[in-house]
């Protein structure tokens, strides 16, 4: 009984908890600007199951998204034992569901092989990340807390993994011995190699087993409230991420409203002029961002595709699309805590621009959406970006030389050239 309250009491705070995360999470996500992605539900929940359940652009690179499929076909199933684990915990049973007979040792079979597909996986990853020295795993923007939390959760997902396959060895060897408490149940592929290892008497192997169980539980909850604090949230934020996906090619820049209706007034001046004031153009901080980009912040993997496909970066520029993500979600985190101690935001001197992310970067950008087209859940940099420079244009007036000629020579000529209109075709005659 007095383990049955102790599991309830765990149970409930972690659950607790991680409403409160997810909630504060939520808040923070609805301080960016409205956008409608609500049209062609159809189309949108077609590309979720394609993209985000089938994970269809991580094949682009074979070996490590069938990793990332073990993995992630491991976690999402083996959460079924999950459930029985939590019966057991609260009710006092044990293996609640063996009285589904060849149907429950057809799960446990299928659980074990993808256990081990994930420990597996995990080792390859842990190797990949930090052995193997591949270029999207660099950056300056993965020092430190980024990479650590990679590695936390490849070692935790290991240990867990590890501890589930000997809670069932030695589960698997107190049926052998007959053990009262122990009924026959279960198929076991893979822990059944671990057996040697295992002691002989019945209490030492029912320590093993519960040892492994309440740190198999304790591990999973432990997870769950680690989450909001890890690019792991993807793992929840992946579906309604690429649900509300832009739809438009990705090429296509939407003009902003208020700029579209003050041109319209200047060329058809019968027209009323346009009503409301625009608090500012373009994304000087994250409230300027719709909360599209905000959850495509907390949303980012941190797998470095896009950066690793960024053809500035390539060359040696200081833009990495990662970390335009990770900069945004940083301040966005911030800013959130700012409102949170203080009922709302107080200014603090600080914004995206400038303080997180430097004129060099978002110059650096060449628009060719190859970030947008290389993120394994659709996440735009993109657009980020492009809101960052319309404020420094639009806001401040300030852009480098090379965008300023441009834009004397749209004004004065109707194209970015220096050349007269009455010259554009002489190429032609050459």
């Amino acid at each position: 009984m007095m383990g049955q309250i102790i599991f309830f009491c765990l149970f409930v705070l972690a659950v607790v908890i991680f409403a409160r995360n997810a909630r504060r999470i939520y808040k923070n996500i609805k301080l960016g600007k409205a956008v409608d992605r609500n049209d062609r539900p159809v189309e949108r929940l077609k590309l979720m199951l394609l993209v985000a359940f089938g994970q269809k652009k991580m094949f682009k690179k074979p070996l490590p998204a069938l990793l990332h499929l073990g993995v992630y076909v491991g976690f999402c199933i083996i959460n079924i034992e999950m459930l029985e684990i939590v019966i057991d915990g609260l009710f006092g049973t044990h293996r609640v569901f063996s009285s589904l007979g060849s149907i429950y040792n057809g799960l446990i079979y299928a659980f074990e092989w993808l256990a081990f597909a994930v420990l597996f996986s995990c080792i390859i990853f842990l190797i990949r990340r930090n052995a193997l020295h591949i270029y999207r795993f660099g950056g300056r923007e993965l020092k430190n807390w980024p990479k650590t939390d990679a590695n936390l959760i490849l070692i935790a997902e290991i240990l867990l993994m590890t501890a589930f396959l000997f809670m069932n060895a030695a589960d698997f060897k107190l049926q052998q011995l007959n053990h009262p408490s122990y009924h026959h149940a279960g198929a076991f592929p893979v822990s059944q190699f671990l057996l040697p290892l295992l002691p002989e008497t019945a209490s030492t192997l029912i320590g093993i087993e519960r040892f492994a169980w309440w740190f198999h539980i304790i591990g999973v909850l432990a997870f769950l409230n680690y989450l909001p604090i890890s690019k792991h949230l993807h793992i929840i934020l992946a579906f309604p991420n690429t649900y509300f996906s832009k739809l438009e090619p990705k090429g296509k820049f939407n003009n902003m409203s208020a700029v579209t209706e003050e041109v319209k007034v200047m060329l058809d001046p019968s027209l009323p002029p346009p009503t409301g004031e625009v608090s500012r153009f373009g994304v000087k901080d994250v409230q300027d961002l719709t909360w599209k980009n905000l959850l495509d912040a907390y949303t980012c993997t941190e797998c470095g595709r896009c950066t690793a496909a960024c053809p500035a970066n390539i060359t040696g520029k200081l833009l990495s699309p990662r970390k335009i993500m990770m900069d945004t979600r940083d301040r966005l985190t911030e800013v959130g805590q700012n409102r949170a101690k203080n009922g709302d935001f107080q200014e603090d001197n600080k914004s995206l621009i400038d303080t997180y992310i430097t004129r060099e970067e978002i110059w650096a950008c060449t628009t060719c959406n190859a970030c947008v087209e290389a993120c394994p859940v659709n996440i735009d940099p993109l657009e980020i970006i492009i809101g960052l420079r319309q404020y420094a244009v639009m806001e401040e007036s300030q852009a480098p030389a090379s965008i300023n000629a441009m834009f004397s020579n749209l004004e004065n000529n109707g194209a970015p050239w220096k050349y007269a209109q009455a010259d554009r075709a002489n190429w032609t005659n050459q």
